[in-house]
């Protein structure tokens, strides 16, 4: 019995006191225990003395009870066997379950826990509470604390902890519940069922839910959702910000779709109203939208009905029209200003397809190529440029539109258009590659700056050939200014009589015709110093016509037609005279076997400039003077040459080349254009344009003079005193004016150059009344040997020679200065002339 009682030790914990043995017998205390199974069934105390006569009876009850209860504990051992079983049938399927679960004490202590509890807290905690709250995560702490709460209340509770195992790492979350135990009071049930999988599963969606819920209201397009009374039951952020408001403003107030339209529709007639029957429940249309804080927007709404019954509503997109409408309305203003720009580009624009064939033109190009830009269209491009051109850029265009070379410029001529060109850009349209093959091409029309190029060549030509005449003219000036010079020095030795003086006249004449040839190289160079003045025409003509008469013979008729109320001209009458004459020389050459040579006048008013070959004569009042024959005619390969220096379509020897060259130099030099037109069989017209004046009364005294204030008239008696410095680095020409001078009367200082020229003048011993000197000369040249005497002699009087013109060295000097001009050649009477002149300023009345 004292046996089973000390077995009993595992379940003190159910409430009983631990019992100290006794022993049976003694008198004065009897403790009887009776243990079934491991268990106390009762328990028998007495605390009499038991003597005498009645120890006998104790005896005999105690062999009673111990019958009895060897009974009894057959019974209690056989219930206890029972017992067994079922309790650990129970923690074997506590054992199996997957949840860690726990039974705790009314003192804190475990009285049971499952193999899952121990897997998920491997130690035997002595206070497993405390143990809990240690593992559970600090955030969660108050939710751990409020299951304790209700634990020791008795009252059920759970909640989703995560917890961490003892080294800190997470070891997942768990669904924590507590439950009371019936029956036993301060017992709780503890469950820790692990949901660690849902949790991750939960924050997946949680997270994807918040990117939507992010999405929807970040979008730039509106969503919402109304019910059958319009009222809103979802609205996004960007269609609450539209409206003016937010989200939670619009759900929560009631508000309806149609509180925030501009001009709210009829209830008989509620637009957008998806339930009304009409379209199936789907609409789309625009709306005006009006927020709460007054702004509007133009929005384009579509919508569709969704569930059915109470669920039923409708779901909504709006689209903002406002950029939409901006951007329709920049793109129209681009296009505008395209079209502007296509229609009014001062260059032909061109889009053509593969074909070739042209899909858009503006109005440059028609009038490039002569039509109106919607009769282009469809034509193929290659059939408004030249023939010449078309093979190459047809091969040019195919090979832009397959990308197969670089894109770049071409030069082409138009069709029908003559000395039309232009240069061509190409680009691709449709992509890097070329796409549908389309080409855009820019047509620039470069006739004028072609024009202008050879005109600028053709004037460098003449130019450069100019300065060489010029050259050797100059050259040429010096040696018959001494030829000329010596002569007259000669006659003045003999008598007319006398054979020598015929011989020297035959030597000036021919210095003097070779004077002639030099004054046409100059007229050629435009270097020849001219004297004009504005002359009638007509007059010239008249005086003229008789010379002409002998000059062309009498197989070849001479027709001169006056224009009526012709106008003036300023020109050098000399040197027009010569162009005619030059002109009818060529029309009688031309004319071998006899025909007409027909000299025609006449006022001419151009309104516009006129391009005749490489020339350009702008608009303005003319004289013509034209001059035609009927003579075989000049060759078309001929013509573009036909001013040029020493070209010539006579036989070898029968012309100088230098005609027509001359003839050109004059009439340019004056201002004037002269032109040709001429086929071969059918002669020769050459038209000469003279700018036309007014006479006005200055100019007309001095014309009734006969002159111009630069025409000189000679002085009566050439014979003067005073002292002349004549300055020259040609020997000859040096030495023939000393001599001139001396004859007639001048005492003269010679010098070969400036620097000795000067020299004298500082030492001279008297007054020098007069400088002449050379134009051009080694180191210091005339018009610096001027500027240096002038600063001894302000008013030291000058007569510059050369062969040269005066233009050419007058801007080198002040205009005021007292500067005259000889040119070379000259003769002893016009040198003594010219001196007598700048002197005494005598001149014949």
């Amino acid at each position: 019995m004292v046996a089973e009682v000390e077995g009993a030790r595992r379940w003190a914990n159910w409430g009983f006191e631990r019992q100290q043995p006794g022993w049976i017998g003694r008198l004065g205390n009897i403790a009887l225990v009776l243990a079934v199974g491991g268990a106390v069934a009762g328990a028998l105390y007495a605390s009499e003395v038991i003597s005498g006569s009645k120890a006998q009876a104790v005896t005999s009850m105690v062999i009673a009870l111990a019958v009895m209860s060897g009974f009894a504990a057959f019974a209690a051992r056989a219930m206890h066997t029972a017992l067994s079983g079922r309790v650990d049938i129970l923690s074997q399927a506590l054992d199996a379950s997957a949840d860690a679960q726990l039974v705790i004490a009314p003192d804190g202590r475990i009285a049971y826990a499952n193999t899952a509890f121990y897997d998920l807290f491997p130690e035997f905690p002595e206070a497993p509470l405390e143990r809990i709250a240690a593992a559970v995560d600090p955030d969660c702490a108050s939710d751990f604390e409020r299951l304790c709460s209700r634990a020791a209340s008795g009252t059920r509770a759970i909640s989703a902890l995560p917890l961490r195992d003892a080294r800190g790492a997470a070891a997942g979350w768990f669904n924590v519940s507590v439950n009371p135990i019936a029956g036993r009071p301060g017992y709780s049930f503890w469950n820790f069922h692990d949901i660690t999988a849902r949790h991750e599963m939960e924050a997946v969606i949680h997270d994807e839910r918040n990117k939507l819920v992010d999405f929807l209201d970040n979008a730039p397009i509106g969503f919402y959702s109304v019910d059958a009374g319009g009222r809103f039951l979802f609205a996004n952020q960007t269609l609450a910000h539209w409206l003016g408001s937010s989200p939670g403003e619009i759900i929560g107030s009631g508000a309806r779709l149609h509180d925030f339209l501009a001009t709210p529709p009829d209830a008989a007639t509620a637009e957008f109203d998806p339930f009304d029957g009409s379209g199936n429940g789907e609409q789309r249309g625009e709306v005006v939208l009006r927020g709460r804080d007054g702004r509007t927007l133009q929005a384009w709404i579509g919508q569709s009905i969704v569930g059915s019954g109470p669920e039923l509503r409708t779901r909504s997109v709006v689209r903002d029209l406002t950029p939409e409408r901006e951007w329709q309305t920049a793109l129209q203003q681009s296009r505008e200003r395209f079209q502007r720009f296509f229609a009014n580009a001062p260059v032909g624009i061109a889009l053509i397809d593969r074909s070739g064939r042209l899909e858009e033109a503006n109005r440059a190009l028609g009038e490039l190529f002569g039509e109106a830009p919607q009769e282009l269209i469809g034509q193929p491009l290659i059939g408004f440029l030249n023939e010449d051109d078309r093979r190459e850029i047809v091969a040019k265009l195919g090979a832009a539109v397959e990308g197969a070379a670089p894109l770049g410029r071409v030069e082409v001529r138009l069709k029908g258009v003559r000395d039309k060109r232009c240069v061509v850009f190409l680009s691709r349209l449709g992509g890097n590659d070329g796409g549908d093959g389309s080409l855009m091409l820019h047509f620039i029309d470069v006739t004028e700056q072609k024009n202008l190029e050879i005109q600028f060549a053709q004037s460098q030509k003449m130019q450069a050939v100019g300065q060489l005449a010029g050259g050797v003219a100059h050259d040429f000036n010096n040696l018959l200014t001494a030829m000329i010079g010596f002569c007259d020095l000669l006659l003045m030795r003999f008598r007319p009589g006398d054979p020598s003086f015929a011989d020297i006249m035959q030597i000036k004449q021919n210095a003097n015709r070779a004077a002639n040839l030099v004054r046409q190289l100059l007229a050629f160079s435009r270097q020849q110093t001219l004297q004009p003045r504005i002359i009638d025409i007509t007059d010239v003509l008249v005086e003229l016509s008789h010379l002409l008469r002998r000059l062309i013979g009498e197989n070849i008729e001479l027709k001169v037609v006056h224009g009526r109320d012709l106008g003036l001209a300023k020109v050098d009458q000399g040197q027009l005279e010569q162009v005619i004459i030059n002109l009818a020389v060529n029309a009688r050459d031309a004319m071998q076997g006899g025909g007409t040579l027909t000299i025609r006048t006449a006022n001419v008013n151009q309104a516009s400039a006129v391009r005749r070959g490489h020339e350009i004569m702008p608009a303005g009042n003319y004289v013509l003077i034209e001059v035609s024959d009927t003579g075989i005619g000049i060759a078309k390969e001929h013509l573009a040459r036909i001013f040029e220096p020493f070209f010539s379509t006579k036989e070898v020897g029968s012309g100088t080349g230098l005609g027509l060259s001359t003839v050109y130099g004059i009439v340019r030099q004056t201002g004037g254009f002269i032109f040709v037109d001429s086929a071969p069989g059918r002669g020769a017209t050459f038209q000469i344009y003279l700018p036309r004046h007014h006479l006005t009364e200055a100019t007309a005294a001095l014309n009734t003079r006969g002159g111009d204030p630069a025409e000189v008239l000679l002085p009566k008696d050439l014979t003067g005193v005073g002292t002349i410095m004549l300055v020259e680095d040609e020997d000859p020409v040096r030495i023939f004016g000393a001599r001139a001078l001396r004859n007639k009367g001048y005492n003269v200082l010679e010098a070969k150059s400036g620097e000795a020229a000067l020299e004298l003048i500082q030492t001279a011993d008297g007054p020098i009344d007069l400088l002449i000197t050379d134009v051009v000369m080694p180191n210091m040249d005339g018009p610096a040997l001027v500027r240096e005497v002038r600063e001894i002699h302000p008013d030291m009087k000058v007569i510059f020679i050369s062969g040269y013109t005066e233009d050419a060295f007058r801007q080198r000097l002040d205009r005021d200065s007292d500067i005259h001009f000889l040119p070379k050649p000259f003769s002893l009477k016009q040198l003594a002339s010219k001196v007598k002149e700048v002197i005494s300023g005598e001149m014949v009345a």
